[in-house]
């Protein structure tokens, strides 16, 4: 096979549409481009989002501005002052904290964060721990532990 015998495999590639080439061709006239205006023009066009002059939604719901991540991991929080309600020695998991009214669902992974004191050893399993939570824990006589798999769903 030589390069001046090379060809594209049949059907893969298309004849352009020719527009603009007199009324009969069923793309003359306006050339698909609607009457007159700033889309009709060579080069015209909108920004995306313009909506002509009247405020966009964009600028009318100020929540969806930004950047939001769909993928980041949203934890439920607990502080540490929340765990003295547990006696010492317990062992606090997240379905123990689901059935004292501290989270809201197991769905979510918990993480314990280090606001207020504690003053009684737990072992506190979670699925993160800030590091200050993790030595406030243990310099109570408690331990953390991490989970190494996302809770289970209720």
């Amino acid at each position: 096979m030589k390069q001046n015998e090379l060809k594209p495999a049949p059907g893969s590639t298309h004849t352009r549409k020719r527009v603009g080439r007199g009324d009969g061709s069923g793309h003359g006239n306006y050339s698909g481009r609607g009457l007159k205006g700033q889309k009709a023009r060579a080069g015209g066009h909108v920004r995306p989002g313009f909506e002509g002059g009247q405020l966009p939604i964009i600028k009318r719901l100020p929540e969806k501005r930004g950047f939001h991540n769909r993928f980041a991991t949203t934890y439920t929080l607990v502080s540490v002052e929340k765990l003295n309600q547990f006696e010492a020695g317990t062992k606090v998991t997240p379905a123990v904290l689901l059935d004292a009214g501290l989270i809201k669902t197991t769905k979510k992974p918990v993480k314990v964060l280090a606001d207020g004191h504690i003053d009684r050893a737990l072992t506190v399993q979670a699925d993160k721990f800030s590091a200050a939570a993790k030595t406030k824990i243990e310099a109570a006589g408690g331990s953390a532990q991490e989970l190494e798999h996302a809770t289970e769903a209720d």
